[in-house]
């Protein structure tokens, strides 16, 4: 059974700073990346892993996040700098490749088998 938890989630000035983790128990694969929703939003890819090449980053995070992941540990990061308001949003780890390709759906949430429960950041201006 895949179980994804999240942490790190909290209330931040605009220009600071979060940590987040996703700890997974059940799945050791490959396939990883965070997305995001915020209130009356759809969910959208912030970053994924794909444990090969470059991680995969949406254009409104680019140079600001970074993903990592411990295999060691099994547990997914967000380092999230220079945090902005519209960065407001419950953020979710999502694991294990569901359909598609790497290329054209990593940053899609249909892409994804697993979910965790989501852990909220809240940006003030």
């Amino acid at each position: 059974q895949v179980q994804l938890v999240e942490s790190g989630g909290g209330s931040v000035q605009a220009g600071g700073s979060l940590r987040l983790s996703c700890a997974a128990s059940g799945y050791s694969g490959n396939y990883m990346g965070w997305f995001r929703q915020a209130p009356g939003n759809e969910r959208e890819g912030v970053g994924a892993v794909n444990g090969g090449g470059a991680p995969r980053y949406a254009d409104a995070v680019k140079g600001r996040f970074t993903i990592s992941r411990d295999n060691a540990k099994n547990t997914l990061y967000l380092q999230m700098n220079g945090l902005k308001p519209e960065d407001t949003a419950m953020y979710y780890c999502a694991a294990a490749w569901a359909r598609g390709s790497w290329s054209a759906g990593a940053l899609d949430f249909d892409s994804y088998k697993f979910w965790g429960q989501g852990t909220q950041v809240t940006v003030s201006s």
